[in-house]
């Protein structure tokens, strides 16, 4: 329990510019890697996105931790991303283990009671995407998605009978 308000100045210094550096090393591998990376997540952006973070407390924090070992964590974390959702763009079954399938919520003013139970979306949460996407009344609304990234989308009127965008919906039923 020595020095727990106070080590050294050297530390604080240490720390300052590991933690400056490795901030800046991160910033230009994310840049580099393109705005996938830094696009709205999924479940496998956000693992990485955390994994970083946990990376960078590590590399300012912990003095047996070096620069370079932060960096490179840094790029094989960004690398694997990257590789990941590049091979999920060529793959199909790629892309079906790390991204989770758009489920219909409602259609045609229709909750669908078995996939609001499923991906646990209560009515308050319908019922706010419909006040966010300017509706007052989920009878005027022909479908609600909720999106692989978590959002829900709304769409007040369907001018098809058989909608490209919901086709990929697990559950769709045209």
């Amino acid at each position: 329990m020595e020095n727990i308000f106070f080590d050294s100045w050297e530390s604080i210094i240490r720390t300052f510019s590991v933690t400056i550096m490795g901030y800046i090393a991160m910033i230009f591998l994310l840049r580099a890697s393109g705005k996938r990376t830094l696009s709205k997540m999924n479940a496998f952006d956000f693992i990485v996105t955390i994994a970083l973070g946990s990376v960078l407390a590590s590399l300012s924090l912990n003095k047996s931790v070096s620069l370079a070992d932060g960096v490179t964590s840094f790029f094989v974390l960004i690398f694997l991303q990257y590789l990941i959702t590049w091979l999920s763009v060529r793959i199909k079954q790629v892309k079906q283990v790390i991204t989770s399938q758009p489920t219909l919520l409602l259609y045609k003013g229709e909750l669908m009671k078995d996939a609001l139970k499923r991906e646990r979306v209560t009515i308050e949460e319908i019922n706010s995407a419909a006040r966010n996407g300017g509706q007052e009344d989920l009878s005027g609304i022909d479908a609600m998605i909720l999106e692989s990234t978590g959002e829900i989308t709304v769409i007040p009127t369907l001018r098809s009978n058989t909608p490209n965008t919901l086709k990929d919906a697990g559950n769709f039923p045209g």
